[in-house]
């Protein structure tokens, strides 16, 4: 009987092997040919450095190795590798396509009912949304941004080049 629950411990730790080796890159393995062998995976991961003059060919800019690396993820969508570069207000995480005001939007059209925007730090960077205060009640001004098919910013990712 304790054989039977040692073989068992021992297939369960080798499937829980093979699951974590089969979605995380191997270290050898480029963003490119993980992708290509995923498909479409939504975990975001650090870009590999080899990647860097590719992220800053896709989005025009001049990022030393440090700050790419540290800064820029990617992710796979039907086999293409999908990059996206944090900044103060460009989160790379899934899109809050909730159109509920949050505690912050609501706090802050509290405090300042006329505003006729409500900052990112008040709404979350995460929302798709414009926010303003009517008569100190949170309002939808507009949706500046657009959530693609994974539910991610679509205007903040990029297919690699």
């Amino acid at each position: 009987m304790r054989s039977g629950t040692s073989a068992g411990c021992i297939f369960g730790a080798a499937l829980v092997i093979i699951a974590i080796g089969c979605a995380v890159p191997a270290g050898a393995e480029t963003p490119s040919a993980f992708c290509k062998r995923m498909g479409t995976d939504d975990t975001t991961q650090p870009i590999p450095e080899a990647l860097v003059p590719a992220v800053n060919a896709t989005f025009g800019m001049k990022m030393p190795a440090s700050v790419a690396t540290d800064t820029t993820v990617f992710r796979c969508d039907h086999g293409h590798v999908m990059v996206c570069t944090v900044g103060a207000n460009l989160p790379c995480g899934k899109a809050n396509t909730g159109r509920e005001p949050g505690e912050g939007t609501v706090q802050w059209c509290r405090d300042n009912p006329a505003a006729e925007f409500v900052p990112a730090a008040a709404t979350g960077h995460d929302t798709i949304y414009a926010w303003g205060c009517q008569a100190g009640a949170p309002r939808i001004l507009r949706q500046p941004l657009h959530v693609d098919a994974r539910g991610f910013v679509a205007e903040f990712w990029k297919a690699l080049r």
